[in-house]
């Protein structure tokens, strides 16, 4: 929408990486070339037709609010989420469409980030993020994450947490395996497989309600469930 861009005939997809049209011809967008080494790791160096831009130079002159599209990818979701605070449509759009990001913690994140960067709990939480844009889903959907909070701080997890509830709320159902205490003492139920790993392992140890799992002496998990109830 701003005026050079008009000028010059830009549209929406000048702006991805994706596509060709805006994006860096000799790095395809990636901001860096890889050379393949036969018998040695390939090595990645930053691009040089755009120093690690990914974009033309047409399309970084391009600017809003002093920031380029470049700058503007570099940034985490939560600086994003301020600097496009302005009470505008097309600002509140873009707000709408990353907020749930960081609603499930994933505020630290870049936007021009790859998602071959990112780690399991954080695509699983991503994934989360596209069904709460959604809103209201229709019918009822099983979900089934697999230790999601790893490398998440305690207040990254009240926000998973919150994400949880909600899918709840459209009468959603939520099987997560999980050994965070501060998860498992949400659940509204418990499954703990045990006692021991390995050939000592996978029994049912217990199965029924956080609190009454928290008094069971044959389940290690009570023990330190106890502490956080």
């Amino acid at each position: 929408e701003q005026p050079v861009a008009k000028a010059r005939g830009f549209k929406p997809s000048n702006f991805s990486f994706n596509v060709d049209g805006g994006r860096c011809e000799m790095c395809l967008g990636e901001g860096e070339v890889t050379i393949e080494m036969q018998f040695m790791a390939d090595i990645h160096l930053v691009c040089e037709a755009c120093n690690g831009k990914r974009f033309k130079q047409e399309v970084l002159d391009i600017q809003f609010k002093e920031k380029n599209i470049s700058d503007i990818l570099d940034m985490t979701v939560d600086e994003a989420m301020e600097f496009f605070s302005d009470n505008q449509s097309a600002q509140q759009r873009i707000c709408s469409k990353i907020k749930p990001l960081a609603e499930v913690g994933l505020g630290y994140v870049r936007l021009g980030q790859s998602s071959s960067t990112l780690s399991g709990g954080e695509a699983q939480r991503i994934k989360l993020a596209s069904f709460l844009t959604k809103g209201n889903i229709p019918g009822h959907t099983v979900f089934i994450f697999d230790e999601p909070t790893t490398g998440l701080h305690f207040h990254d997890i009240q926000k998973l947490l919150y994400a949880f509830n909600a899918l709840v709320e459209q009468g959603n159902t939520l099987i997560v395996i999980e050994h965070n205490p501060e998860i498992v003492k949400s659940a509204d139920w418990v499954i703990d497989l045990g006692p021991e790993g390995g050939n000592d392992g996978g029994f049912i140890v217990f199965e029924g309600l956080p609190e009454d799992l928290a008094e069971s002496k044959e389940s290690y998990t009570g023990r330190f469930l106890k502490d956080k109830l």
